[in-house]
């Protein structure tokens, strides 16, 4: 019985489509509708499942025996809900400030969690040890053609309800494998005239960095709260991208991101976590105003998508927490 759901689970994604909700309160504030992509309620509860889903499932038909995940949450949580569907053994090295809820998310889809180093980089380098093993895999964050394909169904979903392009899409850059995998989308149904407006926190601002020195940059260290961005490297690909579409970088204090996730609550009664507040803060901030002042958004857009992209990381008193760091009652 296990073997065959196991053979199915590698037929079928692993993904749903999620809703495209038009936000009154968003669009009052940005003078132009706007779309919210809810990729907070996957199953996995983040984007990452549409990427490393396809990853994993692909893994598995090629005999992997065990999946090995670095992440700072989000990805992990995605590698051992893949697994556990698989029916195939997992282990997470995260940061060893990871919290503990995330922790025990994870023993929870059946995972073992190893903890590793201050940031993602340095756990990503003790997972790469353990996938030396036979018939282990390292299950890449964000660093995969095969991630990058399956992040790319977001788009074609954007397709299928919109019909027509938006003015722009906002979403926010940790390693890079979301912008990478929705510009292959985009490039797939004909929409790569969209604007990217890619939106990170000072402290985890690996793409900013790398398009201003026109070159990939490492940072010296992840100094934001917002953690789930927190790689100090962006992938490579994403600042490939860069010379083909239009990406506008832009990045945003912690306490603007933070701000931006109190306020997304009491809009719309979602709990996202700071990567996530980091998108929004395109809407919350004035970003896209003052894009369109300086003429590199259009004056007036048809319509603007912000992707969601998780709410993993964070819950009731860790928002009251992340207010305290940045200075907010």
């Amino acid at each position: 019985m296990e073997a065959s759901l196991a053979e199915h689970a590698k037929a079928k994604h692993f993904h749903t489509v999620t809703p495209l909700l038009e936000s009154w309160a968003l669009s009052q504030v940005a003078g132009t509708t706007v779309f919210l992509k809810c990729e907070n309620v996957q199953p996995a509860g983040s984007f990452k499942i549409r990427g490393i889903g396809h990853f994993c499932q692909e893994a598995a038909k090629k005999g992997c025996r065990h999946l090995v995940c670095s992440s700072g949450g989000n990805a992990g949580i995605a590698a051992a809900y893949s697994a556990q569907r698989l029916g195939i053994p997992a282990t997470i090295v995260l940061p060893e400030g990871t919290s503990l809820k995330v922790v025990k998310r994870l023993q929870g889809e059946g995972a073992e969690v190893q903890l590793s180093g201050k940031v993602w980089d340095e756990a990503n380098l003790k997972a790469q040890e353990l996938a030396k093993r036979d018939g282990w895999v390292n299950v890449s964050p964000f660093d995969h053609p095969l991630i990058w394909e399956g992040h790319s169904s977001l788009v074609r979903e954007l397709k299928a309800v919109l019909e027509t392009p938006p003015g722009a899409l906002v979403l926010a850059v940790g390693g890079g494998g979301l912008l990478a995998g929705v510009l292959a989308g985009l490039a797939e149904v004909g929409w790569q005239h969209v604007p990217i407006v890619a939106m990170e926190t000072r402290g985890a601002h690996c793409l900013n960095a790398a398009i201003e020195a026109g070159r990939l940059v490492t940072l010296p260290n992840i100094t934001s709260v917002a953690k789930s961005l927190g790689a100090k490297t962006v992938v490579a690909r994403a600042l490939e991208c860069a010379q083909d579409f239009e990406i506008l970088s832009e990045v945003v204090e912690d306490a603007e991101a933070v701000s931006a996730v109190q306020r997304f609550l009491d809009d719309e009664r979602m709990l996202v976590e700071p990567a996530c507040g980091a998108a929004l803060a395109a809407i919350y901030s004035g970003i896209l105003g003052k894009l369109q002042a300086e003429g590199r958004l259009p004056p007036s857009l048809a319509s603007v998508v912000v992707i969601v992209c998780g709410g993993n990381s964070i819950d009731s008193q860790e928002l009251q927490s992340l207010k305290a760091r940045v200075g907010q009652s």
